[in-house]
């Protein structure tokens, strides 16, 4: 691909945006949040000649919670440098943009030819550092030619994707313009290998630096605690329709001798409401404030950003999304050392699952009969509980140390 069919395809992606803001409220953000952007940066930017900016950009929330450690560490280890966090999507700008780590937070502007240059010029970052596979080729050029460092952090790449097909010289020349990479695995690092580009260092994955700083805080949800009551919940984390087609008839049977906690992806009254209608058992909301919920069979999580913390409640967890589009966080539950179930349609990619599934501390489910026979049999032979237990927490034990290698490399950069 050429930078002009590059660029194209840019404009024709925020034309669409923009046509997609008259029917959806998800587009709106989008398009509302980059409007007259660039003279919000000039005038957050406007005596930006002395202080050290580090850049992290994050794709969305799931990005964001690996990008974290990174910054934290940052301004603890660099309390002069100034932090600026730009996301692509709403999902991750609208749930974090007051996050009070970050000096400045916005959302990513287009990356065309103009705008990108602009970007770079307006706030002159010494380092920045793209989360995960976020790769844009005209920030990259840009950064380069003003004398940034770039860094790709929990970088992962799979063989299928467009840097390693014929076509993709212009992706190709992109990932040139990093200064080095710091993979999650040694299957990343063969693949930049295979294409010349050996600035590549094998650091892990971030996110289990997080979900261990969650978990050493122990932040207690005095609701949950009143919900579990001492007995056993299965916590059933990010779930969308598919999921709870699946879980109803499971939670629905399980009356008597098991709680949930349902966190869904999405909050929104109507599939709230739908997840009331399918379940034959007592739920409340966590927003009502039950003085009885231990008496309620289900607690429904009508919020967002309470997920991490609620997993510390069950003996079980189920992830949603792997039905779908895709599987969503199941570290956060595995760092709780308790069994992780998901869907066996979408959940390939995802190196952890595949992981947890060989060790026998995750199992991938086809729908509510594979659900109730794995859970049953776990239920039946307590070694097996106990054998899922242990992997999911050894294997977030084994996985730390992500953040402290990238910083090492940080911390050289900005204090030389």
């Amino acid at each position: 691909m050429s930078e002009f069919l590059y660029s194209l395809s840019i404009h024709l992606l925020r034309l669409v945006f923009i046509v997609a803001s008259l029917f959806s409220a998800k587009a709106r953000q989008f398009v509302a949040g980059r409007w007259q952007i660039f003279s919000k940066l000039k005038s957050s930017f406007a005596k930006n000649d002395s202080i050290q900016l580090v850049w992290v950009h994050c794709a969305s929330l799931g990005e964001f919670e690996q990008g974290r450690p990174i910054i934290e560490s940052l301004k603890e280890k660099i309390p002069g440098a100034k932090i600026l966090l730009t996301f692509f999507s709403p999902s991750g700008y609208e749930v974090r943009k007051n996050y009070q780590l970050a000096d400045y937070i916005f959302y990513l502007p287009w990356d065309t030819p103009s705008q990108a240059r602009k970007f770079v010029e307006i706030t002159k970052p010494s380092l920045a550092i793209f989360i995960k596979y976020e790769f844009w080729y005209h920030y990259t050029v840009n950064l380069k030619r003003s004398g940034a460092n770039v860094i790709s952090a929990s970088c992962i790449l799979r063989p299928n994707q467009i840097f390693f097909k014929g076509y993709g010289g212009l992706f190709r020349k992109l990932l040139k313009n990093f200064d080095l990479f710091f993979t999650q695995n040694s299957e990343t690092k063969n693949l930049l290998s295979s294409i010349g580009i050996d600035s590549v260092k094998v650091a892990g994955d971030t996110r289990f630096d997080r979900v261990m700083q969650i978990i050493q805080k122990g932040e207690e949800i005095t609701q949950a605690k009143q919900f579990k009551n001492d007995e056993k919940v299965f916590v059933l984390g990010s779930c969308w329709p598919e999921d709870i087609d699946v879980l109803a008839p499971f939670i629905n049977e399980k009356e008597n001798s098991l709680k949930f906690i349902i966190a869904p992806h999405e909050i929104s009254e109507s599939f709230i409401r739908d997840i009331e209608k399918s379940l034959e058992v007592k739920s409340a909301r966590f927003s009502q404030q039950n003085p009885k919920v231990e008496d309620f069979n289900v607690l429904i999580i009508d919020n967002i950003g309470m997920l991490s913390k609620l997993y510390r409640y069950g003996e079980f967890a189920y992830v949603g999304g792997a039905f779908g589009k895709g599987l969503h966080n199941i570290l956060e539950a595995a760092c709780y050392g308790i069994p992780v179930f998901f869907g066996n349609k979408n959940y390939q990619k995802y190196q952890e699952a595949n992981d947890l599934i060989m060790r026998g501390g995750a199992f991938e489910v086809s729908g509510y009969s594979d659900l109730k026979t794995k859970y049953e049999l776990m239920m039946e032979r307590p070694e097996n509980f106990i054998l899922a237990c242990e992997v999911t927490r050894s294997y977030v034990e084994e996985n730390l140390g992500a953040t402290k290698k990238i910083m090492d490399y940080c911390t050289s950069i900005l204090k030389r």
